[in-house]
């Protein structure tokens, strides 16, 4: 059932290695709600999924990070496994897609050691997340604040622990992505409305109550 994402354009970054079921049960929460999904990769083609120790599927890749840009996406999702954040975090072009969307403040959302690239994008220092619990001192190095729950939220962050956490992960990326993503277009609508150097309009000159009578 469509809900607030529909139109919004989601962009999903993982390689090889990624936990499967945590890129594509979030993702069809997501399609169900209306978003535009895209996975995106430094590789094209295809990535392998895993269930935990074993292969699993291959995933194909809808474009190759090297021709996006953070600007085309209104949300990120960042899935777990332990290779996959792993290999992105030491590829520069993927912590600075990461990087740039925590600094336009649009909805990220990650799980299990998905917030490794959070760390390696400078992006938890003063933040409240979770994670696989053998995150929780490197996300405190980085002066984040670790907790052990389900779902955390951190205004636009959404952080999970694992795949036991997904139906719960996926019910808030859905319903905070729609709500960020609805604040944010309100916002835009305003600036374009009364941009900066032009104060909302008074009573006076909207005509309503206050306004100046004529004698």
């Amino acid at each position: 059932m469509e809900s607030g994402l529909k139109g919004h354009k989601v962009a999903i970054l993982a390689t090889d290695g990624v936990e499967q079921v945590e890129l594509i049960e979030p993702r069809k929460a997501l399609d169900a709600a209306g978003a535009v999904t895209h996975l995106i990769s430094p590789k094209a083609g295809a990535i392998q999924g895993m269930n935990h120790d074993e292969k699993g599927d291959k995933l194909p890749v809808d474009r190759e990070l090297s021709q996006v840009h953070a600007s085309e996406y209104d949300a990120l999702l960042l899935p777990g496994g332990v290779a996959n954040p792993d290999t992105l975090r030491m590829n520069q072009d993927a912590v600075q897609f990461v990087r740039e969307f925590m600094l336009s403040e649009k909805p990220v959302a990650a799980i299990c050691h998905g917030p490794w690239l959070l760390v390696e994008a400078a992006a938890v220092s003063g933040r409240t997340l979770t994670s696989w619990p053998s995150l929780k001192t490197d996300i405190k190095n980085a002066g984040g604040q670790w907790v052990d729950q389900s779902v955390a939220v951190d205004d636009r962050l959404i952080t999970s622990r694992k795949p036991a956490d997904i139906p719960a992960f996926s019910a808030a990326i859905v319903k905070q992505f729609a709500n960020r993503l609805d604040e944010a277009r309100a916002d835009e609508m305003s600036e374009q409305s009364f941009p900066a150097s032009d104060p909302p309009p008074g009573p006076t000159s909207i005509g309503g109550e206050g306004a100046a009578l004529t004698p």
